[in-house]
């Protein structure tokens, strides 16, 4: 019987208990009625801002990524463009060099032909007074061996000239026959 009155007692409502819990209740229920609106604006506002933040962040990575496409875009250019550069660059280089090779070889050849008339010119000059040398030793030579003076002087030219043309003749066809 004991353990029988010992159930009863855990049954047993105690009322002081069950008002003052009810009462309780009831103000809680209250605050939380009055404090629904403000709690659900509040978590809609906060639920509006995580969602314009979202929004406003895929705002920004697509501008972000259009920037990042126009500075690929912008860098291709240039990239291009110095590509570009480089090739007139190396067009124009390779004209200059040409233009100088082309300057060079005409001054080579100017030189070259100076040089030419200039030795051809000192050879005639040469020629000259060596042929005078040689017609005025050829008229002593031949005065020594005649023994009489060829003081006239277009018969001392004909000499001269004759001996000079019978060494020429000698020389080119020993010449000749080297070859």
């Amino acid at each position: 019987m004991i353990g029988l009155a010992a159930e009863e007692n855990i049954l047993r409502i105690h009322v002081d208990e069950f008002v003052f819990g009810s009462i309780a209740f009831l103000i809680i229920l209250g605050i939380v009625y009055k404090m629904w609106p403000k709690l659900t604006s509040a978590l809609d506002e906060r639920a509006n801002q995580i969602e314009g933040g979202i929004e406003r962040a895929k705002k920004a990575e697509a501008e972000a990524e259009e920037i990042r496409q126009q500075y690929r875009e912008k860098l291709d250019e240039a990239h291009r463009q110095y590509a570009a550069e480089l090739e007139k660059a190396k067009e124009q280089r390779a004209a200059i060099i040409a233009e100088a090779r082309d300057e060079a070889q005409v001054e080579a050849r100017r030189i070259i032909d100076a040089a030419h008339a200039q030795i051809e010119a000192d050879r005639q000059q040469a020629f000259a007074q060596l042929r005078a040398e040689i017609g005025t030793l050829s008229t002593d030579l031949a005065e020594r061996i005649v023994g009489e003076s060829l003081s006239d002087s277009a018969l001392q030219s004909r000499v001269i000239d004759r001996f000079l043309d019978e060494l020429e003749q000698d020389t080119t066809s020993n010449q000749a026959e080297v070859r």
